[in-house]
């Protein structure tokens, strides 16, 4: 429970200090005030209770309307607070969420976390869930949790007085002549009736809450793989990979399935104790109070009274065994909540980071001094290169798949979190990297065209560029919003993200593979037009047509023996040969 109470202040805290905190508790006051004064109309209900029951059994017909009235008042005011406080619940809840999921995009997105987790050992399982779903159901439950806790603990404070005046002492005969009286009975009745219940509770349903957490897991699981299916449907169709899609996604779901098999297992279980232990506590307080009502010491408007009163102090101390199931779930939502938080500290401040030393100096040139690239698992990639990229540079990285071509322009662009060595980049200069499958997002083709600036160019230098590198036909679908990852081949894709590179005109552009889905053709007018219009950027690309080398004046080969050469310097670097795709 103290493992619980310290994840859950972790994840609290922050935003109860955050600027909002104001607001929030603003908020979280009126909550209370209403949660209180529907406490206060419970209490009157109870006093009504004995005053009706009293009437019906005098049979005053005078009294009888004028007590309805007073219940329509009394019900009239409860229901009115309950709107409110269900209302003003919401907006807190709402807020709180805004305000956790733009903290967590934040750490997810910020220095390419997002990307990094990919490397850590302990992985984060499908982050977008935890703050799509977890978020939302974590600020629901606390506050759903925290208001009923509350209104159990001012239901128990003003009732418990209630109870134990209307109880009386209960005598009870041990041996012939010795009585012992018990004072307040029905107060001692309801906490040990709820302490047997809460006991039984905890036992039976404490697993739920790493089943909870499984299943949350499973279900986001067997969402993503369909998602996948759906981003991935041409080449999945090609291959003709139906079947094998079916069994993979049937056996995520049986996964998912069997681990619910085994929440109903445990909820059937928790049902028979909760579900007997509430139609047990309908009776209960009528057999306790049986014996003082039958020898007349309280009339039938007493003993509803009674009844009432102990079902509000047994329903307050039974607070846990009411409220199990959701905080089973609200238990396991946290785990996961915190466990991310964990991942993305973890990695924000550990050796994941790049430790290669970024220098920035009014030098119009990229230099990598004794720059070393190592893979997951501490192995050596690339051992102390240096490097030297200026002004209209063009140099063409080449070897066979797999030997560390793309993980060197990871490492450059920093987002390889497995280097060493020293950087020195210029100041003022603008960079740019483009992978071979170019990411275009949701929205119009105008986004996509100047992402990530979206809306940041005029409609006519758009067209301009399409038309350059031959996608003049798109022009007229620029204010179009479609899935241009599935409406645009990959080739026009990579026409595309040209397109882009005219836009931007970067003093320093890193290409990877960025002409693979292009006839040769099309690669040497798309390489004129950096030619033509970048003739000062430098340009780094990593492929393997020879028909490449017209467009680059130096070349760094990987020769798959570890070992690199430059054509222009001869150096010769070690290089470990590794089965990563280049």
């Amino acid at each position: 429970m103290s493992e619980l109470m310290e994840s859950f202040r972790k994840l609290a805290v922050p935003y109860w200090k955050s600027e909002e905190k104001w607001k929030a508790l603003g908020l979280l006051f009126a909550i209370v005030v209403m949660n209180i004064g529907m406490v206060f109309v419970l209490v009157e209900i109870n006093l009504w209770i004995k005053d009706f029951y009293d009437v019906l059994q005098s049979v005053n017909k005078a009294r009888f309307g004028p007590e309805i009235l007073r219940f329509c008042l009394l019900a009239g005011a409860y229901i009115a607070q309950a709107v409110y406080a269900l209302y003003l619940s919401q907006m807190l809840q709402i807020r709180w969420r805004n305000w956790l999921t733009n903290k967590y995009l934040k750490d997810w997105l910020d220095r390419t976390t997002y990307y990094r987790m990919h490397f850590d050992g302990a992985a984060t399982d499908n982050p977008d869930q935890r703050i799509s779903e977890d978020l939302n159901t974590y600020t629901e439950q606390t506050i759903s949790l925290g208001t009923n806790l509350l209104s159990s603990v001012v239901s128990l404070i003003s009732f418990l007085g209630i109870l134990w005046m209307l109880s009386g002492s209960l005598p009870i005969p041990i041996g012939a002549n010795t009585t012992v009286t018990i004072p307040g009975y029905m107060v001692w009745a309801a906490l040990i009736y709820s302490i047997i219940g809460t006991w039984l509770t905890i036992r039976v349903g404490n697993p739920l809450v790493r089943l909870n957490f499984d299943q949350q897991r499973f279900e986001a699981d067997f969402r993503f793989s369909m998602v996948r299916v759906r981003e991935n449907s041409e080449p999945i169709a090609l291959y003709r990979g139906e079947q094998e899609e079916r069994t993979h996604l049937q056996h995520r779901f049986k996964r998912l399935l069997d681990n619910f098999w085994k929440i109903m297992k445990r909820q059937k279980r928790l049902s028979w104790v909760t579900n007997s232990y509430n139609q047990a506590a309908i009776i209960f307080p009528l057999l306790m109070a049986a014996p003082r009502f039958f020898s007349g010491q309280m009339h039938l408007g007493g003993l509803m009274q009674t009844v009432d009163a102990f079902a509000a102090v047994q329903g307050a101390l039974s607070y846990l065994v009411s409220s199990y199931t959701t905080i089973a779930k609200w238990h396991a939502v946290i785990n996961r909540l915190v466990g991310f938080s964990r991942t993305m500290d973890r990695l924000e401040g550990s050796e994941l980071l790049p430790e290669a030393q970024h220098i920035f100096t009014s030098e119009k040139a990229i230099k990598i001094n004794s720059m070393s690239v190592y893979l997951p698992n501490g192995e050596t990639l690339i051992r102390d290169l240096d490097l030297n990229i200026e002004q209209a540079t063009r140099l063409l990285i080449t070897g066979p798949p797999g030997c560390g071509k793309s993980t060197l322009i990871r490492a450059l662009a920093g987002i390889w979190p497995f280097c060493r060595g020293t950087i020195t980049l210029p100041e003022s200069s603008t960079m740019m990297f483009l992978p071979q499958k170019p990411y275009l997002p949701l929205g119009t083709l105008s986004n996509a065209l100047s992402y990530p600036h979206s809306n940041g160019y005029r409609q006519e230098d758009l067209e301009g560029v399409l038309e350059q590198c031959g996608l003049a036909y798109l022009a007229a679908s620029l204010q179009n919003e479609e899935e241009w990852s599935h409406a645009l081949s990959p080739g026009e894709q990579q026409r595309l993200a040209f397109s882009k590179i005219l836009l931007v005109k970067p003093d320093f552009l890193f290409l990877d593979e960025a002409t693979a889905s292009v006839d040769e053709q099309s690669e040497a007018s798309l390489y004129e037009l950096l030619r033509k219009y970048l003739p000062n950027s430098a340009v780094v690309s990593v492929g393997h047509r020879s028909t490449l080398l017209a467009w680059h004046s130096d070349r760094l080969v990987f020769d798959g023996s570890a070992r690199v050469k430059s054509d222009r310097h001869q150096d010769r670097l070690l290089l470990k040969s590794t089965g990563l795709t280049g």
